[in-house]
């Protein structure tokens, strides 16, 4: 007789760990840890923190409101803010991990990192388009079964990325014995080097956006291996993730810990791509630049994978007429269109993006883990969500703003809300309006003579 309450082995829970560990740790994982420890110098510690927070914390927070709310997709997710809203976070979200910054950026960095110092700078765009050709089509050769994606990424891929990440961390740490240098970092190398400008470069990862469709991936995954009770299975991803993330948390920290140490041999880079490239060649010698490629390359691929599956997978589940099948070719296609527009420009637009989309996602996830309280009920997500789109659509604007500064449109919105918007100048100003949209969507939910956990609201996803 079949086991209906199967429960996993030591060996499924490491696998599952090792994929999802794969599907996060990829191009920005390598190169924004590295930055940010030259940037905060001596105090890379309280930068660490900030930086572990928005990295580790809330991805794992991002993919146990996936399951504690028992969603598909982030679209059922957001569906008690609206439909409409629900749409938008979908399409917005989903369009900046699958096709217009985070995809195509694995490329573009795993081509810089990877291919570039072998072929100098002639004939650039003409490398890069056979490279994005080549990297797309394993990308969506190792993406059209998701039921293979435990072997592929947790077996083969991962294995030995985190080989090669350990390499790197022997011959620093242990053959060159550099880290008692860190004690005798004494200052940041640059301003707001602090807990929370950790916290905002942990963004650049885009990591919480990502667990929010990588969320549904591992579910997928759990439910290949039999575990679909939702109560058995909150506890498998809460198991997994924090395998997964615990793993991040020591990587990230031996990142940060490089990043400083980086600062006795080379100067404060403008990113973190030039930086590891002198630190695998400081430490490392003639096999450091090659060593770098591959741990680059493998890196980005990984996610590169989980980024297309998951898009396509939600977008699948969106649209059934065009289905998976149909929405993973589209989605390679575009992130190599995409990618060929080159880095630079992706990450210029990334920040305004990611300053709009953060703070709304974290009101999402924030609401998601409190489920077992206020289900999803719609009073307390539209107040909430509504509360911190006032705060995010400013920052987004002031990133725009600093971006491009001939924008003097955006300037005195910029000076009215650095004079009046509590906390603004630091970016962190939607946490007040993200709480007061919560307590008082929760006081009129009460007021309303409804239980919060009205069932009536848990079929709103029915009606789509």
């Amino acid at each position: 007789m079949a086991n209906i309450n199967p429960k996993l082995t030591k060996r499924q829970y490491i696998t599952l760990g090792s994929m999802l560990f794969g599907l996060f740790f990829g191009a920005g994982n390598l190169i924004f840890p590295i930055h940010l420890g030259q940037l905060a110098g001596g105090n890379w510690l309280p930068a660490t923190l900030g930086f572990l927070l928005s990295a580790v914390l809330l991805p794992l927070l991002a993919i146990l409101a996936i399951s504690m709310t028992e969603s598909d997709s982030m679209f059922h997710l957001a569906r008690p803010v609206g439909r409409g809203f629900a749409l938008f976070f979908l399409i917005a979200t989903h369009a900046s991990l699958g096709l217009l910054i985070a995809t195509p950026r694995t490329a573009t960095v795993a081509f810089e990192m990877a291919v570039q110092p072998f072929i100098g700078q002639e004939n650039t765009r003409w490398w890069l388009l056979g490279f994005t050709a080549l990297y797309f089509a394993a990308a969506y050769f190792f993406s059209r079964k998701p039921s293979k994606m435990t072997d592929y990424v947790g077996k083969i891929l991962n294995p030995l990325l985190l080989l090669l990440l350990a390499s790197a961390f022997i011959a620093a740490f242990l053959i060159k014995g550099d880290g008692g240098t860190l004690l005798r970092a004494t200052h940041a190398t640059a301003a707001g080097s602090n807990l929370t400008n950790g916290f905002l470069q942990g963004y650049n990862t885009m990591d919480a956006l990502a667990g929010l469709g990588f969320g549904v991936t591992i579910v997928t995954a759990l439910g290949f291996f039999g575990v679909n009770r939702p109560l058995q299975r909150s506890k498998d991803v809460a198991k997994v993730g924090a395998l997964a993330m615990g793993l991040e948390v020591i990587i990230y920290a031996l990142l940060i810990a490089l990043g400083v140490l980086s600062l006795n041999f080379t100067k404060l880079s403008a990113n973190g791509g030039p930086a590891f490239t002198a630190i695998m060649t400081h430490y490392t010698g003639l096999i450091g630049t090659g060593l770098l490629a591959a741990m680059t390359l493998l890196a980005c691929l990984t996610s590169a994978i989980g980024l297309v599956t998951s898009l396509s997978q939600d977008l699948g589940h969106r649209f059934p007429k065009i289905g998976f099948k149909r929405f993973l070719p589209l989605t390679c296609t575009g992130s190599f269109i995409i990618a060929n527009f080159g880095l630079n420009d992706i990450i210029t637009l990334s920040t305004p993006v990611l300053m709009l989309l953060y703070p709304l996602a974290i009101a999402l996830i924030v609401l998601g883990i409190l489920h077992p309280f206020i289900g999803k009920n719609p009073i307390i997500y539209k107040t909430t969500v509504f509360m911190t789109l006032i705060p995010a659509v400013l920052d987004a604007l002031h990133s725009l703003y600093t971006a491009f500064p001939a924008l003097s449109l955006l300037k005195g919105i910029d000076a009215f809300a650095s004079t009046y918007i509590p906390l603004f100048n630091i970016s962190m100003d939607f946490l007040p309006f993200m709480l007061i949209g919560l307590i008082g969507g929760t006081l009129i939910a009460k007021l309303s003579g409804q239980p919060l956990r009205d069932q009536s609201y848990e079929a709103l996803d029915s009606e789509d």
